[in-house]
């Protein structure tokens, strides 16, 4: 490859919802279109990850597809030729590697990585997969297929990339140079920019971030909602008893929440508008003001994601998988020639 390697994955499934838009998908697409050139960028579907938890199996195919559409209703450039979009289990070097490098990672290493202890808490012991505990291994081999260099990750996933690097130059030592180990957390996030970017919260409950977890759905705008639903989910809204609009984190949170998604949804900063309203005393006109944000903003959207042309996405996506296969299998080749199951170059 000529061209260093960023890669990042996209989801395959679950309702995404405006936290996840503004948080996660636009800085994506974002850097995506900025670097592409100067970087080949792998824009993958993890759906193999997809189902380390209990899903839906019967929705899987239609959600994977539904939320790489919702990437490119979100501006993302599928005509750049640096730029490549895939499916995780259509390139099949992913499983392959991922049993090889099983074979050298420890069961110790795998049981110490936190969101398996935090995942597997929640679920019944009958219901805890293999898949969900080893996990790790496929993202590193995610990641080492294509000899990637930069991988932005939250902190949710650090303890992974860390794995991935270790596991990259054990099989470095012991093999020869197999990998290009990424940079490490520190220098991701010098490269990327350590996110520090508005966190949306619950509308119903604004004391816990807006997650596609809250069961009644009251507090989260969800993409695919009903615009004038979703207005109606803001005019509910949970506020104070303050009784004047402050950019107060600790005391109002509520209202602190509503001129966040004002300022993200109308591209001003939040101290813009923090200021317009600073000190009114109407709570009503500023969840009206959001409201209306919201309703224009999702109808704008969902027409866009109605609009895309779904064979040339699909014509995208087949285009890019044949290249990913031609890198990953010149990859795993060498891993297997290592290891000795192929002879030797």
């Amino acid at each position: 490859m000529s061209k260093p390697v960023i890669l990042t994955g996209l989801r395959a499934n679950n309702d995404l919802h405006i936290g996840n838009y503004f948080g996660a998908l636009l800085p994506m697409v974002d850097m995506a279109n900025r670097r592409a050139g100067e970087y080949q960028i792998n824009l993958f579907v993890p759906d193999l990850h997809s189902f380390t938890t209990p899903i839906d199996h019967a929705a899987l195919y239609a959600q994977t597809m539904h939320n790489i559409k919702i990437f490119a209703a979100a501006g993302l450039d599928l005509n750049n030729p640096h730029l490549y979009m895939y499916r995780q289990s259509y390139v099949s070097a992913h499983s392959e590697l991922t049993w090889i490098l099983d074979c050298f990672t420890g069961f110790g290493e795998m049981s110490r990585m936190t969101q398996f202890k935090d995942k597997s808490g929640k679920l019944d012991e009958n219901r805890i997969s293999v898949g969900l505990f080893n996990y790790p291994v496929l993202m590193a081999a995610d990641i080492l297929l294509y000899n990637a260099t930069y991988v932005p990750v939250g902190e949710d996933q650090t303890q992974h990339l860390e794995f991935t690097r270790d596991i990259a130059e054990r099989m470095n030592s012991r093999f020869g140079q197999l990998f290009t180990v990424p940079k490490p957390v520190a220098e991701q996030h010098k490269f990327f920019g350590k996110d520090q970017g508005l966190r949306i919260k619950d509308l119903a409950d604004p004391a816990k971030k807006m997650s596609k977890s809250d069961e009644t759905g009251k507090g989260v705008i969800f993409l695919g909602d009903d615009p004038a639903i979703a207005a109606k989910k803001v005019m509910s809204a949970t506020t104070d008893s303050v009784g004047a609009i402050r950019y107060d984190r600790e005391n109002q949170p509520g209202i602190c929440n509503l001129l966040q998604i004002l300022a993200l949804l109308s591209g001003r900063t939040v101290q813009d508008v923090a200021g317009e309203w600073d000190g009114k005393t109407r709570y009503g006109d500023l969840k009206k003001a959001v409201a209306e944000q919201v309703q224009s903003f999702l109808t704008a959207f969902q027409k866009r994601l109605s609009d895309i042309d779904e064979a040339a996405l699909h014509a995208k996506l087949e285009a890019s998988e044949s290249t990913m296969r031609t890198q990953a299998d010149k990859t795993l080749l060498s891993v297997q020639q290592a290891v000795g199951l192929r002879p030797a170059a």
